[in-house]
């Protein structure tokens, strides 16, 4: 078993809030990320067996949503938006940055296990472009000055031991 008690107990939980249990996978699949910090195929049969609804199901929701890596990833997961207006206005130039910044190539994680950057199709953030998505939070508007106070920052509260919010 991957997930703990406390998580199978949140997803109980979550479950009988909906009339047509299909309906519980995406706050399922959130649990389990929460916990585990990424999605496989070992939590989908888990979760398929808490709510009781076939595995297929399961899996077919999780691999739609870019928002539940599939392989573990760093501490903070840097989301870069590659979409129409993003790329117009510096996306390319953005995920370079990071990759320099950071010593890593797009879909990669950094030595110190802090970051995983990786590019996504859209984050619905078109009239703050370019932004990246990091964790939970939006990051728009974004020029190199910003990226570096963004990344000092989480650098620091991961030093101070704060948890990340994903």
């Amino acid at each position: 078993m991957i997930l703990n008690d406390i998580s199978i107990a949140k997803i109980r939980q979550k479950m009988i809030c909906y009339t047509v249990r299909k309906s519980a996978i995406l706050p399922a699949l959130t649990v389990a990320c929460r916990q585990v910090g990424h999605l496989n195929n070992e939590i989908y049969r888990e979760i398929s067996v808490i709510l009781e609804i076939p595995y297929l199901e399961v899996a077919e929701a999780a691999s739609f949503y870019t928002m539940f890596p599939k392989k573990p990833v760093g501490r903070h997961l840097i989301q870069v938006c590659h979409n129409i207006s993003c790329a117009l206005l510096g996306a390319d130039s953005l995920i370079s940055y990071l990759e320099e910044k950071l010593g890593i190539k797009k879909g990669e994680t950094s030595p110190d296990n802090l970051f995983t950057l990786i590019s996504v199709e859209c984050l619905g953030s078109c009239t703050s472009a370019p932004m990246i998505q990091i964790d939970d939070k939006y990051y728009e508007l974004l020029t190199r000055e910003k990226i570096d106070r963004i990344l000092d920052d989480l650098k620091e509260s991961s030093l101070n031991g704060k948890e990340s919010s994903f």
